[in-house]
């Protein structure tokens, strides 16, 4: 094993670490990491609605920086790529096939003819499982394809190029939006065509003209101003807009054409004017559409979420029926706050055409104490007279879902400044009189009872019934790790009835419900050694294999993982997962690798529990090939911050010293550790961890910090799960911010950032300002930021670069550094 990391040391060229402020080449870690860190991975899975096929979806692992480096203009939240009129960077799925459930495992495939230089995204069924729709990007517009189940025949739906920069449905602040915003194509059952099956989509309109220039000279200054004296507390945005050639070129690329397609008669018809629709989705019936259009006046300080609206009923025509709400500009709405008028429509998945939405009873204001937060009515097509109200809720609306019978309804609701929620059930013959099934804290795992199991009824979800009897699903998390579970569920008598859980072997959780009994199910079944497949299962114990999928990086299964549980000095239970070397001899000690995210917890008792798994499979990603340069890596690392929500923060950097310190110490006392050779890193809020951990203590010999945030008064109104503003809380902004230390950061740091970073509060200056204040200080730190990159890195040269440089940092200032040698 020393041979071999030496000899992977010397393929690191230290050339690189001689201070440098230039642009470099990109380069590569050495092969036999490379080949494991950019193996293919298995296809991914999904069931259609009439569950006698599974498509296989087989994704691009990485894009190139070719991709990366496409055109992209950064509007109101967006990322848009101009050539193509849809998203800058989406998943990408280089080729489909299908496969008869019931079929050969690993045999019977029926391969989909997809274009050439495929770039394929929304992948979605019709209602009936017999016909599937999806996307085709090219380099000049994006394409609508159908395809048949049966045979796998694929066609283009000829003159049609969709608009997808502004599909991505509702949500936003304050819960604005609609929660069934419509993606980018929605099939629909409207009775008309062949099959009663049509798609909604939005295409690009055809008389738009030409794009404006974005090098205009300027008509006048771009103003800003607040003269009412009401807060607008916002949190700091990426992407938004900053003049008036941005409003401009965001009405141009975002304007849309609603339009039906008859994909069996090659049809497109046109349904209204063009417009910006953050919502778009037909009533069960097909009959209405729900429509959010966007309009002016913009805003430069929040992204489209909060832009005002007009959300109105059209017909098939375009011709508006009904108007649900005019949304105003959410630019006076203080933290944690939400509109005052209707918000969150969407349709009832279970009528023809009845619309659903939530108002406030409590003015909207979050933080101001009130006997009840938030009403739910409905209004049922021809949508005249008064809406009837189905609930209310004594905290913040969370979500609704009816059972498929129609008879049970679901809602949840959150308490506000608290990460606690609570599940009702209601009596859709008794509305307004709700029953607590059960009230947890969002972390909280061992107790949690599972997600209600849900089906697409006619695009819209519903949960699985059969006759008063729902199915949870969840992580069944306990002190020996998650094992995943499936549980019968009696809305009457409250009694439940596990029909399945994984075992202490492997990692194995149901994907999808055969039928509305829970008789068979499909998991997904994987072990450290064996690649993750799925298998037809029965209630009784029946199991038969679906998939074939082939281990893509067998080199790698003689890396050994194991849960390893310990407590910190106050006695909080902690865990990490620990990865050790292939021929890894008992007693070695290593130069070590911590990978870690600090998270709040407001008890100890939650704090404690086990999170994760060690029986699932291990794929390479960058610090898990690590082990293979001679490297002990301790894996999701726990970094529990405990104490009141409100105030949780005041001691972040002693708990994390805490944790840090106890992780060390318990690898120590394995022997696998040695405490003179230890590095830290993490990303995003990890990365800020890393720095306060490298300013803060002595106990480590580096630190590695991807795109995170130094300078906690460029969040001044909240960061994470901090709701108090910096002038309400500036001592605790001052203590936890890194950047107010960076005179004592001597311990060597690499930061990464990419310079497209999309993420809020993660600005590229971050980075920027710490390096220069470590560096101004005489500390030793390396910055290299990403060209393209958004918050989470993508191209596959990036990738590589980043496993290069992290390896030749930690091989200098950790491996490389006086440690204890042999075995203890």
């Amino acid at each position: 094993m020393r041979k071999f990391t030496l000899a992977l040391s010397l393929a690191i060229p230290l050339a690189l670490l001689t201070p440098l402020s230039a642009q470099e080449k990109y380069s590569k870690p050495p092969k036999i990491i490379d080949d494991v860190l950019t193996a293919p991975l298995p296809p991914t899975v999904s069931v259609n609605p009439s569950h006698d096929y599974m498509m296989l979806e087989q994704g691009q692992r990485y894009p190139s920086i070719a991709d990366l480096s496409e055109p992209m203009l950064r509007l109101a939240g967006l990322r848009i790529n101009p050539r193509t009129n849809g998203p800058h960077r989406d998943p990408r799925i280089v080729g489909l096939a299908l496969k008869k459930i019931g079929g050969t495992a690993g045999g019977g495939d029926i391969k989909v003819s997809t274009p050439p230089d495929a770039h394929l995204s929304g992948v979605s069924w019709s209602p009936d499982g017999k016909r599937f729709a999806f996307t085709n990007t090219t380099h000049s517009g994006i394409e609508l394809w159908v395809g048949t189940t049966a045979t796998g025949a694929v066609a283009k739906v000829p003159g049609v190029l969709l608009n997808t920069a502004c599909s991505a449905g509702g949500g936003g602040r304050g819960g604005r939006g609609g929660f069934g915003g419509g993606g980018p194509v929605r099939w629909i059952d409207s009775g008309k065509s062949a099959g009663g099956k049509l798609l909604l989509v939005r295409t690009i309109p055809a008389a738009r003209g030409k794009a404006p220039p974005m090098d205009a000279p300027p008509i006048g200054p771009d103003v800003q101003q607040s003269l009412d004296g009401k807060k607008g507390q916002v949190a700091t945005l990426e992407d938004l807009l900053k003049t008036q050639e941005d409003e401009k070129l965001y009405e141009y690329y975002c304007s849309a054409q609603l339009t039906l397609v008859d994909p069996a008669a090659g049809k497109a018809t046109p349904i209204g004017k063009p417009g910006i629709l953050s919502t778009a989705d037909a009533s069960p019936d097909g009959k209405h559409i729900l429509v959010a259009r966007i309009h002016r006046p913009f805003s430069y300080l929040y992204t489209q979420n909060a832009f005002p609206k007009e959300v109105e009923v059209w017909d098939t025509s375009g011709k508006v029926e009904y108007k649900v709400a005019s949304v105003p500009l959410a630019d006076n709405l203080p933290l944690e706050s939400v509109e005052t008028g209707r918000r969150q429509w969407r349709w009832h998945p279970l009528d023809p055409a009845t619309l659903i939405w939530v108002e406030a009873l409590d003015g909207g204001r979050s933080r101001e104490p009130a006997k009840e937060r938030d009403r739910v009515l409905k209004l049922a097509a021809p949508f005249k007279g008064e809406p009837t109200e189905i609930v209310r809720t004594e905290q913040r609306f969370g979500s609704i879902q009816w059972t498929a019978s129609g008879k049970y309804a679901l809602f949840s609701d959150n308490e506000v400044g608290r990460r606690r929620s609570r599940m009702f059930l209601m009596s859709t013959d008794s509305p307004g009189k709700p029953e607590l099934l059960w009230s947890l804290d969002q972390r909280e795992r061992y107790k949690n009872p599972g997600t209600p199991v849900t089906k697409s009824e006619d695009g819209h979800p519903v949960t699985v019934e059969n006759d008063g009897v729902i199915f949870l699903e969840g992580a069944g998390s306990s002190p020996t790790g998650d094992h995943p579970f499936l549980d019968r569920f009696d809305l009457k008598t409250k009694k439940k009835d596990r029909l399945f859980q994984s075992d202490d072997t492997s990692y194995e959780q149901v994907v999808a419900l055969m039928d509305e009994k829970g008789s068979r199910f499909i998991t997904r079944w994987e072990t450290p050694n064996d690649p993750p497949n799925y298998f037809l299962r029965s209630a009784d114990g029946e199991k038969k294999a679906l998939t074939k999928f082939a281990d893509p990086t067998p080199q790698i299964r003689a890396i050994s993982k194991q849960l390893v549980k310990y407590k910190r000095a106050d006695g909080v239970d902690c865990t990490f997962t620990l990865y050790l070397p292939p021929d890894y001899k008992a007693g070695t000690r290593l130069p070590t690798f911590i990978w870690a995210y600090p998270y709040e917890y407001e008890d100890a008792s939650t704090a404690s529990q086990v999170s994760g798994s060690d029986k699932r499979f291990t794929f390479a990603t960058g610090r898990l090939v690590l082990p293979l340069a001679g490297y002990a890596v301790l894996d999701d690392t726990a970094m529990p911050v405990v104490g009141d929500s409100k105030i949780v923060n005041d001691h972040f950097i002693e708990q994390i010293t805490m944790d840090a310190k106890a992780a060390i110490d318990k690898a120590v006392e394995m022997g696998v550790t040695d405490r003179n050779r230890v590095g830290v890193g993490g990303h995003s809020y990890g990365a800020f961890m890393t720095g306060n951990l490298l300013a803060n203590t002595d106990l480590f010999k580096a630190g590695v910090s991807e795109s995170g945030a130094y300078n906690r008064t460029l969040t001044p109104f909240g960061f994470q799960s901090e709701r108090r503003t910096y002038w309400e809380a500036s001592e605790t902004y001052l203590k936890m911010s890194p950047f107010q230390r960076a005179d004592k950061i001597k311990t060597p740091m690499l930061m990464f950032h990419g310079e497209a970073d999309d993420n809020s509060g993660t600005f590229p200056i971050q980075s920027e300002r710490l390096y220069q204040a470590i560096k101004g200080n005489g500390g030793t730190v390396r910055l290299v930021m990403l060209p393209h990159e958004a918050h989470g890195y993508l191209a596959k040269e990036t990738i590589e670069h980043v496993v290069f440089e992290t390896l030749t940092w930690l091989d200098r200032y950790v491996k490389g550094t006086d440690g204890e040698s042999g075995s203890k």
